[in-house]
């Protein structure tokens, strides 16, 4: 069965190769739905299901000819243990105000948006940023996005896009305060998230793709355990840290 079998109605475009922006000595092809394609939350998720991943109003999924380096990889909620490092960061982080919001298209949102990209993400294809850039990228969709605060007496520190999925949830992006270093704070949105997954019922956060050899990916495989998409089949697997 082919791949994509399950989507013989839907229209798939792929880029030219191009230079691979996880790793260096790669190249990567993607392929991604048309734009012009009617989705709604349902046909989201079970493209989430099949491995791809929202960017903006895109859904997209790495078909690189000769690497299959970018795995998708999901928390199963039911059987998430946190480990010692993580149930410190949740202890750490008790303070915080967490807050659901209709929007973030703010001058206190954006802000923090900048301050992040510009200091932990100068190398990365988001920078510099900006405000069309930003809306473009963290928007809603399709009515599934969902928006996180978490404020220290007030102050907003983070915040955490999300997708709520028919069967799932997806972790989109989070930014924060690049100088609260001592709060790891992406990893306790991550954690407040599965919790949130497990409040609704819902059996999986995905967490986009895991490569191995790239260490801005590590953080990934501290959430165990995990299931990798792989030849499309979700498995159970502990994959070593990056």
């Amino acid at each position: 069965m082919s791949k994509y079998s399950q989507l013989d109605s839907v229209r798939l475009l792929a880029t030219l190769p191009h230079p691979c922006g996880y790793l260096p000595d790669r190249e990567a092809t993607t392929v991604f739905v048309d734009p012009q394609t009617p989705v709604d939350q349902r046909l989201y998720s079970r493209l989430s299901e099949l491995g791809f991943r929202r960017s903006g109003g895109y859904l997209y999924r790495p078909q690189c000819a000769a690497c299959q380096a970018c795995i998708p990889a999901r928390v199963p909620v039911s059987l998430f243990m946190p480990n010692r490092q993580q149930r410190r960061c949740w202890r750490r982080n008790r303070d915080l105000d967490i807050f659901h919001v209709e929007t973030i298209d703010t001058d206190e949102h954006y802000e923090l948006y900048a301050r992040y990209i510009e200091r932990r993400h100068a190398d990365g294809e988001m920078y510099p940023p900006s405000r069309e850039q930003y809306r473009s990228f963290l928007t809603q969709a399709w009515g599934a996005t969902r928006y996180i605060e978490f404020r220290a007496r007030g102050r907003l520190v983070a915040t955490a896009v999300t997708d709520l999925l028919t069967a799932g949830m997806s972790a989109i992006y989070t930014f924060f305060d690049p100088d609260e270093d001592k709060r790891s704070l992406g990893s306790f949105c991550i954690l407040y998230q599965i919790e949130w997954a497990r409040r609704l019922g819902l059996p999986s956060l995905y967490l986009g793709y895991w490569i191995e050899e790239c260490q801005k990916m590590a953080y990934k495989s501290q959430f165990q355990p995990v299931e990798l998409l792989r030849e499309n089949r979700w498995a159970l697997r502990t994959p070593k840290p990056g």
